[in-house]
């Protein structure tokens, strides 16, 4: 072996016929981009939309703007294939393709939803542009009234109370699961897992229908914003507990294993090394939770019930939230009231948002501070 590297670094005795000089190798550039890529890329766009329009206005018996799309999208990657094949390896071609067709599912991804939101906005936005939307409640308002009388603020009120008590709830009990599961474990952490993983499917109706059944029909409490904030926390309990245990088991194990081995106890490890090091990944459970939550109506109207008045008092009389008021408004029939009800529906984006955007910053990673 020796002798082969010395053979190498000596041409002349390479040349003389000892031993053939091996070319370098070269590493295959699939992520580099050419003129010709670029001249592929719009040729097969301009060539698939032509030959879709044929096929599809003159040829098939098709109709519609979807189905042309669909079929526009697929002839631009056969076209881009067999352009790209042209003076490229197979190994290009296909890391081309596969490129292509998943930059074009984002695409649509973001097109779909990007849609949703204007087109929520943009039915709202008559609603939106009169303050007192914001500032009044519904209590002595028609259906059938202008949009200058009336408001959503007890529906925005309601949604923040009930929300942040199911947080209250669901946050530490989700993270303690997680870290039973992770951290304590013993015989009953299969079971647990096992009914955390299938709670995560549970049915928004059956959460309601379980509260409504404990605390309304058995221990006769009557349908307050705390019996909604149970309901939705029944919804957002197992969907925490399920991605902080997915953030737990992902964290490396050698930092435990150096926690303990300096002589930390298991709950000075897990306080003061676990969560800071996955804190970032248990807002995102977090975030998740609330995703779940905020957006929830059956188990509202089942345990709450809808109001037209402000009530911030979650232990007495029906509270109002902006899922079950977008919910009446929509369905109600009225050009008013339907204006009432997307521009509702613009607020609670608005309003997760902002949840989304306070809970990324408070669990921010800062560098240097410990």
């Amino acid at each position: 072996m020796t002798d082969q590297l010395d053979f190498r670094e000596n041409p002349q005795e390479a040349n003389a016929g000892i031993l053939p000089v091996a070319e370098p190798d070269h590493p295959r550039a699939t992520k580099s981009r050419t003129q010709d890529d670029l001249f592929s890329f719009v040729g097969a766009v301009a060539g698939a939309l032509a030959l879709d329009w044929l096929l599809y206005t003159k040829i098939l018996p098709f109709s519609g703007t979807l189905g042309f799309l669909v079929l526009w999208y697929c002839l631009f990657l056969a076209l881009f294939a067999g352009a790209t094949a042209v003076g490229n390896p197979s190994q290009v071609v296909v890391d081309r393709v596969v490129g292509a067709a998943i930059r074009g599912a984002a695409a649509l991804v973001f097109f779909a939803l990007f849609t949703s939101i204007m087109f929520t906005f943009v039915r709202g936005f008559p609603a939106l542009t009169h303050l007192n939307f914001f500032t009044k409640d519904m209590a002595g308002v028609r259906p059938t009234d202008a949009l200058s009388r009336g408001g959503i603020l007890h529906a925005v009120l309601g949604s923040v109370i009930e929300i942040g008590i199911a947080i209250a709830v669901t946050l530490p009990l989700g993270v303690g699961t997680a870290i039973y599961l992770n951290e304590v474990g013993g015989r009953f952490s299969k079971v647990v897992r096992t009914l955390v993983e299938a709670m995560t499917a549970l049915p928004s109706i059956v959460a309601g229908l379980f509260i409504y059944t404990i605390l309304i029909v058995m221990l006769g409490i009557s349908r307050t914003g705390i019996a909604a904030a149970a309901a939705i926390s029944v919804m957002m309990l197992p969907i925490i507990a399920r991605s902080a245990d997915v953030v737990l088991r992902v964290m490396p194990g050698g930092l435990r294993e150096a926690s303990l081995a300096l002589g930390a106890s298991k709950w000075q490890t897990v306080r003061q090394v676990v969560i800071p090091t996955v804190r970032s990944g248990l807002a995102t459970a977090l975030i998740l939770g609330i995703a779940r939550g905020v957006g929830e109506t059956s188990p509202v109207l089942l345990t709450s019930g809808a109001s037209t008045y402000t009530n911030v008092n979650p232990l007495q009389e029906p509270m109002n939230s902006l899922p079950l008021y977008v919910f009446s408004a929509v369905r109600s029939g009225e050009p008013e009231f339907i204006a009432r009800g997307f521009g509702a529906a613009s607020v609670l984006l608005a309003l997760v948002l902002i949840l989304f955007v306070i809970t990324r910053f408070l669990a921010r990673q800062k560098v240097g501070k410990r």
